[in-house]
């Protein structure tokens, strides 16, 4: 069986990462959507439980896929969940230097485990959970770029005054 690690901390998951996901589906018998608990280049706007339940809730399409949270380094995760591949999405040629430079470390930390990069529909590729957060800081928007539960998420964020101080991409 032929198992695939998507990493990321999905702050919030967007329909960019869906794509993606859907298209690792296709590729591999299992997936494991994996969920940055602690990310020292990121600040959070949602906690490690609502990010998982809004991933969780987006997998009704996706029987082979699970989700698990990680605060270690990803081909540890791998090894132990007897993964052979890292599923990276990107969007645009800026995504590439650092997703490159994160594979090759991969790489040099553990041989066996292969990154593959996979592109969204071109409907997405400016699609960030960044800009998603700063869209709807602004009020309450239908982007068509986030799954309903993320918009009702973001919508009660924005209620409450707490969208926005994240720096996650």
């Amino acid at each position: 069986m032929k198992t695939a690690i998507y990493p990321g901390t999905f702050d919030p998951i967007t329909n960019g990462h869906l794509d993606v996901l859907s298209r690792a589906c296709r590729l591999f018998d299992r997936v494991v959507v994996a969920i940055a608990e602690v990310n020292s280049d990121k600040n959070v706007t949602f906690d490690i439980q609502e990010r998982i339940s809004l991933v969780e809730e987006n997998l009704g399409d996706f029987p082979a896929v699970s989700v698990v949270p990680f605060d270690c380094l990803l081909v540890d995760l791998a090894v132990e969940l007897n993964a052979q591949v890292i599923v990276r999405g990107l969007r645009a040629v800026s995504d590439f230097e650092y997703e490159f430079q994160m594979a090759q470390m991969n790489r040099h930390l553990d041989a066996s485990i292969e990154t593959i990069f996979l592109m969204p529909s071109e409907k997405y590729f400016y699609t960030s959970s960044k800009l998603i957060k700063q869209v709807h800081l602004g009020g309450e928007r239908e982007t068509a770029l986030v799954p309903q539960n993320v918009l009702k998420a973001l919508s009660c964020l924005r209620e409450n005054g707490s969208i926005g101080e994240s720096s996650d991409q």
